[in-house]
């Protein structure tokens, strides 16, 4: 009988995920942060759920732990069950406690109405929302600020992609540089591609589990790692070049980086980029992500 070589790989993957599916959980341990440091970038996350600031968050924990950097997830909406906002609210704070990084607010209880079709329809509420977006991008004045690329899919992700553009062009806000994310939907053109270890990544799942109610319905926490796998496959054709030799990376995720300049969109760099796990590398990791020179 043939003996596939192939049966305990698939096997492990099979048992590793029905074992962490029962796993309760628990804030008795938190890790361990580095300090901030004061002359950092000041990271902003745009999260257009609660769940988004650790689905986006391989760079942004990244920067907090090697740079010392701020991390500041502003929860652009609290969801669409009004009911639930608080809970929600609740959860974020629990997640953003277990990585380290700071809650801030677009408004108390987020945005409503978020979304391409409510932007055509519901001009007044649209035109509050880019203020109220613009008012916290003052605010919280980032050096770097995360948010869903135009494809993203769900309808909430391609409603902050736009509202974040919008809200950009009201702000005064000095050079920013800008990070497209992506889960629901693929970019079409990512241009850096971030290795996470496998102690980020285990992080970043104990911090999406704290979302307890969306995990239980999808436990999309528990396929993060796998997603982050594929990630590799993708990111070193599209990323690397077609055909090219793939990174040794375990897990990754891809962005789109651009510069935001005297309102005006500027192109980051030529080709794409892969970033080591770890601080091998003898420029540091903020640098990796500035304009070429």
């Amino acid at each position: 009988m043939f003996n596939n070589p192939y049966h305990d790989y698939i096997s492990t993957l099979q048992s590793g995920y029905r074992k962490a599916a029962s796993i309760q959980i628990s804030k008795a341990c938190l890790p361990d942060h580095c300090p901030i440091v004061d002359t950092a970038p000041k990271v902003v996350i745009l999260a257009p759920h609660p769940d988004d600031e650790c689905v986006m968050g391989g760079l942004p924990l990244r920067l907090r732990r090697e740079a010392g950097c701020e991390v500041t997830t502003l929860p652009v909406t609290l969801g669409s069950k009004r009911e639930r906002k608080e809970e929600r609210k609740n959860e974020l704070k629990d997640a953003c406690e277990a990585l380290g990084f700071s809650l801030g607010e677009v408004t108390p209880l987020g945005l409503d109405q978020i979304n391409p079709d409510s932007r055509k329809s519901n001009l007044e509420n649209w035109e509050k929302a880019v203020i109220s977006l613009s008012t916290a991008l003052e605010k919280y004045a980032p050096s770097i600020l995360l948010f869903p690329n135009h494809k993203d899919w769900n309808q909430t992700h391609l409603g902050v992609n736009l509202l974040t553009h919008e809200a950009l062009k009201v702000a005064k806000l000095d050079k920013i540089t800008l990070i497209e994310t992506e889960f629901w939907g693929q970019m079409p053109s990512p241009n850096l591609l971030v290795e996470s270890t496998a102690a980020e990544v285990a992080d970043l799942v104990h911090a999406l589990s704290f979302h307890r109610g969306e995990v239980a319905r999808n436990p999309f926490h528990l396929r993060l790692p796998a997603w982050m796998q594929d990630n590799v496959r993708r990111g070193a054709e599209v990323i690397g070049g077609q055909g090219v030799q793939a990174p040794t990376f375990d897990f990754a995720t891809p962005y789109r980086v651009s510069l935001w300049q005297d309102k005006t969109l500027f192109k980051m760099w030529n080709g794409g980029k892969m970033l080591s796990a770890g601080s091998s590398s003898s420029v540091p990791l903020v640098d990796q992500i500035s304009p070429a020179t």
